[in-house]
């Protein structure tokens, strides 16, 4: 089947031919029909399955068949809402390649950033605005953007939204658009809270769930590590430094971990760079954009962050932290497994992180191979400057008191050896936080 098979315009079969598009992957063969029909979708597809594709084009082609190249004043008429700002930017970028022949408009809004050019954007005339939930409702409260003529409503990672707390903002959404409208629900995973929130959202629906060839768990090859904390990053060193591959994505649980983790990696020579709530929506693009132009061999990431990374190729997926949810496992070695290509995951686990492991197991059902001999699986400091960790714990006051008592060798050192009369040696001697 090709895509002119399905009944696409002229205009939308030029675009997909500017970029070698011929033929449409599962769940674009089956969800284009179906939403050129106007009816409601619930969609089920794992990341890297082209579905963006296959809500965006249905509504280029709705749009463009009702009012032409809409030369006239502009009223927005397709909302599609996604959780983070990379997502949103690569789902515009999307649309913009995919109806580029056809004189519609579209922007994308975030936070993190100024109003002022989206507003300006928004006064210009927009038929298609993929949004942010935040920005979008405070756009929207100080009348910037007015919601009464969706036609088209999309709700994209709607798992991710739910596990981001974005339900709230979500209903205060659903009643600001129209109930006359054509509704799309994209997930990942399909659990109960996503079951009840699709309820609230469309009405007659048909389902489309996308189980891939190869699940992405068995096209990934997999690896874990087991490793002490402190030796994470020396592995991380070593095996960028032997592997040499030319992308590599590594995730951390946290935005100072990230942080932590360039810092090393820039130490030792590799080109690296994060991406985290904490940067600029500037920063963020920028760092994003070096690493898929190759400039930067490997790019830090928090899960939240990593969410609408597309990177063609992607050599490979390094997981610094295993993840406490096992679905977030699978979204991250997805990032290499990209539909029907294979990839390499490696993960490290400490002591602590070895329930997660079985977890992980259990839902991809299969055993990871795990290496546990390795010159660099140590206990021992990351860097030179973290030495200290090693050091045992000095000793309270008192058993310092007692031991000068008992000890003759160390009545003669005098007072000078005791900390108790110096609080900043007192604070130094504490580990740092992991």
């Amino acid at each position: 089947m090709t895509f002119k098979d399905l009944g696409l315009i002229d205009p939308i079969l030029k675009a997909l031919a500017d970029k070698g598009y011929t033929h449409p992957t599962p769940i674009q063969q089956k969800a284009i029909p179906i939403l050129l029909k106007g009816k409601d979708l619930l969609g089920s597809a794992q990341t890297g399955t082209g579905k963006t594709a296959a809500f965006t084009i249905p509504i280029l082609q709705q749009i463009y068949t009702k009012v032409g190249s809409g030369k006239g004043a502009r009223k927005l008429k397709a909302l599609i809402i996604t959780p983070t700002r990379e997502l949103a930017i690569q789902i515009d970028d999307n649309i913009t390649e995919y109806g580029k022949y056809t004189g519609i408009k579209n922007t994308v809004i975030f936070g993190g950033v100024k109003q002022a050019s989206q507003v300006t954007a928004m006064r210009k005339g927009v038929d298609i605005l993929t949004a942010t939930p935040g920005r979008l409702l405070d756009l929207v409260k100080q009348g910037f953007i007015s919601l009464k003529d969706i036609e088209y409503l999309v709700l994209d990672e709607a798992d991710q939204m739910l596990d981001m707390g974005f339900i709230h903002d979500i209903k205060k959404v659903l009643k600001l658009v129209p109930h006359d409208r054509q509704s799309l629900f994209f997930s990942a995973t399909m659990p109960k809270a996503i079951v009840d929130l699709s309820k609230l959202i469309l009405g007659d629906f048909e389902k489309v769930s996308i189980a891939p060839e190869k699940p992405t768990a068995e096209r990934v090859d997999q690896t874990v590590y087991f490793v002490s904390k402190k030796s994470k990053a020396k592995l991380l060193k070593h095996l960028i430094e032997t592997e040499k591959p030319e992308t590599a994505l590594v995730f951390s649980r946290t935005k100072h971990g990230a942080n932590k983790i360039v810092k090393i990696l820039d130490k030792a020579g590799i080109n690296s760079a994060a991406i985290h709530g904490n940067k600029s929506q500037a920063a963020r693009q920028k760092a994003l954009g070096a690493f898929k132009d190759g400039k930067t061999q490997v790019l830090v990431a928090t899960d939240i962050a990593a969410r609408g990374i597309d990177v063609s190729e992607l050599e490979m997926v390094i997981q610094y932290d295993l993840p406490n949810v096992p679905e977030t496992y699978v979204h991250r070695i997805g990032r290499t497994g990209r539909a029907k290509a294979s990839g390499v995951a490696l993960g490290f686990c400490a002591e602590d992180e070895r329930p997660y492991l079985k977890d992980i197991e259990k839902l991809i059902k299969q055993k990871i191979h795990v290496v546990t001999e390795h010159p660099f699986l140590v206990d021992g400091p990351d860097d030179p400057s973290e030495a200290r960790e090693s050091r045992p714990p000095r000793s309270n006051n008192r058993n310092n008191n007692n031991r000068s008592r008992n000890n003759p060798q160390s009545r003669n050192n005098g007072p000078k050896k005791r900390t108790a009369g110096n609080p900043k040696k007192r604070f130094n001697s504490k580990p740092k936080s992991q």
